[in-house]
Parts: structure tokens; sequence; C-alpha cells
């Protein structure tokens, strides 16, 4: 796991409803009276929202919100990243929220940002994920299929699918040999004319302590639009997972 130097203090304050701010520098909390402690800023390393968000709340907040609860769209659905807080967006919010023992109202307030918070590193990645696992391609996303920087976003929102599905399956660490490539990294390793490794999507997974069936039947409730893996050729020893596109889910051997 990442460090994560003032992780637990955050969650402290969040879970007291404390943590609000922008991205870059949170307001300082309203004194209480004459005796009152001087004002507190509290703001996270990669992002901080301001304001609960509902069904009915749009905007960059919620684009934000929805990366991190990717991976809670219900069983074979994937969650539009569109910045509307609809109620797809709603299930996957309670879905969250009940997967940590939090009260299930589809409504991310303090206790939902807390969780998320210490979910995630400074560089919005979740804690158990890191982009160097989703790019052993090059150093800075290029030559793919989509530009780098959409590559890089495509990637952190398979990470994130990545972390809901770890969670479920008792927060087991899961192998993950390679994402991103470009297109000659593509090539030079036989892959797909039009892998979604190439538009940052995939992810190759190893067997793990849960076996490439059991990643498998998982994926199927975390956002992943394409799983491919025993009994489909080529990938007998890995499971590939990946999202964006029209569904395509192939492990013969797994019963899928």
């Amino acid at each position: 796991m990442k460090s994560r130097a003032v992780r637990a203090s955050l969650s402290v304050l969040a879970g007291a409803g404390l943590v609000f701010g922008a991205l870059t520098a949170a307001p300082a909390l309203a004194s209480s009276g004459p005796s009152a402690k001087a004002d507190t800023k509290v703001t996270d390393g990669c992002y901080t929202w301001g304001s609960t968000l509902k069904e009915g709340s749009s905007g960059e907040a919620v684009r934000q919100l929805q990366i991190r609860v990717a991976g809670y769209p219900g069983t074979g659905n994937q969650l539009a990243i569109d910045g509307q807080f609809g109620p797809a967006t709603k299930a996957a919010v309670k879905r969250f929220q009940s997967a940590y023992g939090l009260a299930s109202d589809g409504v991310a307030g303090p206790k939902t940002f807390s969780k998320i918070y210490a979910l995630q590193d400074n560089d919005c990645t979740p804690v158990n994920f890191t982009y160097s696992e989703l790019n052993r391609c090059n150093s800075n996303w290029s030559g793919g299929k989509v530009s780098a920087a959409t590559a890089k976003s495509n990637a952190l929102v398979t990470m994130w699918k990545l972390q809901a599905m770890r969670h479920a399956m008792g927060d087991k660490p899961i192998t993950v040999n390679g994402g991103f490539r470009s297109v000659s990294c593509n090539s030079a390793v036989g892959g797909a004319a039009n892998s979604r490794h190439m538009y940052g999507h995939a992810a190759d997974l190893g067997a793990g302590s849960q076996g490439f069936c059991g990643l498998a039947k998982a994926a199927r409730n975390h956002g992943f639009t394409e799983i491919l893996g025993p009994g489909y050729p080529g990938h007998n020893d890995h499971t590939h997972v990946a999202g964006g596109g029209s569904r395509h889910w192939s492990a013969p051997s797994c019963g899928i």
C-alpha cells in the first residue's frame, strides 16, 4: 500500500463533517463563538469536495465522484463519467456506501467523501493501484488510439474499478501485469488490432490468490464491459478486463 501521510487525520475530520473546500484550498471552518479555536483549513491532496452531492447535481464535482464509484454500477453495467448525477450515479453511490458500511442513501456527503479520501492517494489513484502498474509501455501515455491525457484518465477509472473489485473479493491483492499500450507496444505483443489497451481502458490480471476464473467472475459486477479469460484464445494465463465499448465477456473455462 502506498504511504498516506495525513489521511488518518483527514478521515477523522471528514467523518465529523468537517472536510469541505475547493480543489486547491478549502475555506476556513466558521468559528462558533469568542472562545472558538483559530480557523482550520482541511484539504485532500488530490481533490476536495465542497458540498453534498445528490441526484440532480452536476459539474466537475460529480464527475470526480463518478470516477471513484465507477466500480459500483451493478452487474453488467458501466457508469457514465459525464458529470450528471442521475439515477445510475445514485445507485452506484449507494452500492459504494453499502460496501463500506455507510448509510446507503445515495447522497454523497462528508462520510462518503471521508471514505474516498481514505482510499485515494495524492495523485488521485486508489491506494492499492498505481499508474506505473497500468502503463508498462512508456512514461508519457502517448502513441495510443487516443490522446495521452485521455488514455491516462481512462486508466484512472480502470484502477477505481479494480479497487472496488479488490474490496469485494476480501481486500486481497490483485496483480496487474499490464495496462495501457501504444500502437507499437500493442503490435509488439501481438495484441488485437483495436485492443482496449490502446485506449487505456484495459488491464491484464495475474491469478493471485483469487485465480483467473475468480477474477473473471468478479469483474462482471464492477463495470468491466470486456472480460476475457481461460478458454478464450490466448487468455489461459491471465484475465483481461476492460471498460468502454460494447459488452464482450468470454471465459468459457470459467462458465462465462
